[in-house]
C-alpha cells in the first residue's frame, strides 16, 4: 500500500477530487456552445470562467473533505473514496490554508470578468463562494440538491453566456436548469450510497426521505426532464437516456456497498455525455 505523506503533493491532489472535475467543466461548455452558435464567442471570458468552475469545484471539494471530518460523517465504515482529513493525509490547520489560497485564486481569477458582465459579477462570484461554504452544510437537510441545480446548472450556464453575448435568451435558461437536474444525478446517487451511514450521524438527504425505489425513479426522471427541456432545441440529448436508464438499472441491481462508487464515477461521466451531445446538436443544428 503506497503511503501517502501528510500535506504532501499527492495528498492535495486527491483532496481536490480530479474525477469531479469535468463536472465543473460541463455547464460551461453547454453555455460556449450555445455562444458559437450565436456568433458571440470570446475567447478570455471563456477561458477565466472555465479557470474560475474549476476553482470553485476545488473549493467545494475542501470544504466538503473539511466538514465532514468535523461532522463526524467520515467513519470507519465509509462507503466512498476515502478522504484526505479523515485519512490524516492532510490536516485540519492545513485545509484552512488550502481553501484560503484556493479561494483567493478563484477571487483573482474571477474579478476580471467585471471587465465584460460588470461590476454585479462581484456579486455573482461572492454568491458561488458562499454556496460552497453552506453546501456541506445544507446537504444536511435536503438542500443540497436545490444548490447542484442552481451552481452546476443555472448559475454557470447563465453567468457564462451573459459574459459572451451580453444577455440572456430562454433557450439558453433552459438548458440551465436541463444541465442542473442531469448534474444532480451525481447527487443522487452519492447520497443513495450513503443512506444507511448518513442516517446513523443525522444527515437528511432526498434518498433517505423518499426511500430506495422512489430513488430509482427520481434519477430517471432527472434524465427524461433534462432532455424534454432541450428537445426543441436538439435531439441529440436523447442518446444521453440510454446511458441514464442503463445506470439505473444498475442501481437496482447492486443496491447497497462500495460498488455503487462505479455508478458514481459512470454517472459523472453521462454529465458530460449529456453536455457534449447538447453542444453538438447546437452547433451543428441537430
Amino acid at each position: 500500500m503506497t503511503t501517502i505523506k501528510t500535506n504532501g503533493a499527492k495528498a492535495w491532489l486527491l483532496a481536490t477530487r480530479p474525477k469531479t472535475l469535468t463536472g465543473a467543466l460541463a455547464p460551461v461548455v453547454v453555455a460556449l456552445s450555445c455562444a458559437w452558435a450565436d456568433g458571440q464567442f470570446l475567447w478570455q471570458p471563456a477561458l477565466l470562467c472555465a479557470l474560475f468552475a474549476l476553482l470553485m469545484q476545488v473549493d467545494a471539494n475542501l470544504i466538503n473533505d473539511y466538514l465532514d471530518f468535523i461532522y463526524g460523517s467520515d467513519g470507519e465504515d465509509r462507503l466512498g473514496p476515502e478522504r484526505a482529513c479523515s485519512q490524516g493525509w492532510i490536516t485540519p490547520l492545513a485545509m484552512h490554508w488550502g481553501l484560503g489560497i484556493v479561494t483567493l485564486l478563484a477571487i483573482v481569477t474571477g474579478l476580471p470578468l467585471v471587465l465584460w458582465g460588470g461590476w454585479w459579477m462581484v456579486a455573482v462570484g461572492a454568491a458561488c463562494i458562499v454556496g460552497c461554504g453552506l453546501y456541506s452544510t445544507l446537504a444536511r437537510y435536503a438542500m443540497g440538491d436545490v444548490l447542484v441545480i442552481l451552481f452546476f446548472g443555472i448559475v454557470p450556464v447563465c453567468v457564462t453566456y451573459y459574459l459572451q453575448a451580453g444577455t440572456l435568451t430562454p433557450s439558453v435558461f433552459l438548458a440551465s436548469v436541463a444541465m442542473g437536474l442531469v448534474t444532480d444525478c451525481l447527487l443522487v446517487v452519492n447520497n443513495f450510497r450513503d443512506r444507511d451511514t448518513d442516517r446513523r450521524v443525522g444527515k437528511h438527504t432526498i434518498p433517505n426521505l423518499i426511500g430506495e425505489r422512489p430513488t430509482y425513479i427520481l434519477y430517471a426522471l432527472l434524465g427524461i426532464a433534462a432532455c424534454a427541456l432541450v428537445f426543441s432545441q436538439t435531439r441529440l440529448p436523447i442518446f444521453y437516456l440510454a446511458v441514464n436508464f442503463y445506470l439505473v438499472s444498475r442501481m437496482q441491481r447492486i443496491r447497497h456497498g462500495r460498488q455503487l462508487n462505479k455508478i458514481l464515477g459512470q454517472t459523472a461521466a453521462s454529465i458530460l455525455l449529456f453536455a457534449l451531445l447538447y453542444s453538438a446538436g447546437i452547433i451543428f443544428s441537430i
